[in-house]
């Protein structure tokens, strides 16, 4: 008899989040706050704009304000850093998150910089990296933590694990290593200078794919009761990960969609929430 997959469904680990999110922005606003989300769209990226559209979705369902910032594609990296400055010196934003990617002729780095610590809701600076490095940042990068908040809520062991994670982008394969490197599993980070690749993989109890092509990962690459987490999202709501394939040897999957993005989402809005709520303290 097949052991049954455990399917690790986002929507509901979002649902929880969000639902413990409601009495704080009642609390906040009951002291005449209300949680403030900015989000930056730098030119006319379908995509982009698909992704801004359901934060600020996502912001209005659960009473957060958001302000969407629209700028043109020809926009310089100083035109851009002077609407974050902007963002920066309102009292009433709390959290930037600036879309990317950006057109090719800016500084992604240089704007990225440019956003408070204090406002980083995103976990995109590379003081809110060294914070994460250390197991210290109030905000995380969201889609990293949302790959954690997914296997503490169901239940699955971390410590002592070996993880490997392909892909090494500074917003979400280094930082989802850093933390679960801080929280005692053994990480093997693979990129695309890895040799054997596939035989790297299947050393791994968890496996978390976060190299941006679809259905890269194979099904006979993973381990026999394997962790598979997707963190790829690519056209036509496929992930980097062949489902249908992997299944057969994980224990436990995510989705997509429905899987680690939704929670991604509901951790940005507890991220800004939490900034908001610096302010009381």
């Amino acid at each position: 008899m097949k052991a049954e997959k455990l399917i690790l469904d986002g929507n509901r680990v979002a649902a929880d989040i969000k639902e413990t999110l409601v009495g704080k922005i009642h609390r906040l606003s009951e002291k005449g706050i209300v949680p403030c989300l900015a989000t930056i769209l730098v030119g006319d990226d379908p995509s982009s704009a698909t992704y801004v559209r359901m934060k600020g979705n996502a912001c209005k369902r659960l009473g957060i304000q958001s302000i969407r910032v629209h700028l043109p594609k020809d926009t310089s990296t100083h035109e851009l850093i002077a609407a974050i400055n902007q963002l920066n010196d309102d009292p009433n934003v709390h959290g930037i998150l600036l879309q990317h990617p950006v057109p090719h002729q800016i500084d992604e780095r240089a704007a990225f910089e440019a956003i408070s610590i204090n406002k980083d809701v995103d976990g995109v600076t590379t003081l809110g990296f060294a914070q994460n490095a250390f197991g210290l940042a109030d905000f995380p990068s969201c889609t990293p933590a949302a790959i954690v908040t997914i296997l503490d809520y169901y239940n699955i062991p971390i410590e002592g694990k070996h993880a490997v994670v392909i892909g090494r982008s500074p917003i979400l394969g280094k930082p989802v290593s850093l933390m679960l490197l801080n929280r005692n599993a053994t990480v093997t980070t693979c990129h695309s200078k890895t040799t054997s690749l596939e035989d790297v993989v299947r050393l791994g109890d968890i496996v978390v794919a976060a190299v941006g092509k679809p259905k890269f990962v194979q099904g006979d690459w993973i381990k026999p009761g394997a962790i598979v987490v997707d963190a790829g999202y690519n056209d036509g709501n496929i992930g980097d990960v062949d489902y249908d394939a992997c299944i057969t040897n994980a224990s436990a999957i995510t989705p997509v969609p429905a899987g680690v993005g939704p929670v991604t989402i509901a951790t940005l809005l507890k991220h800004t929430v939490k900034a908001a709520e610096k302010l009381t303290s």
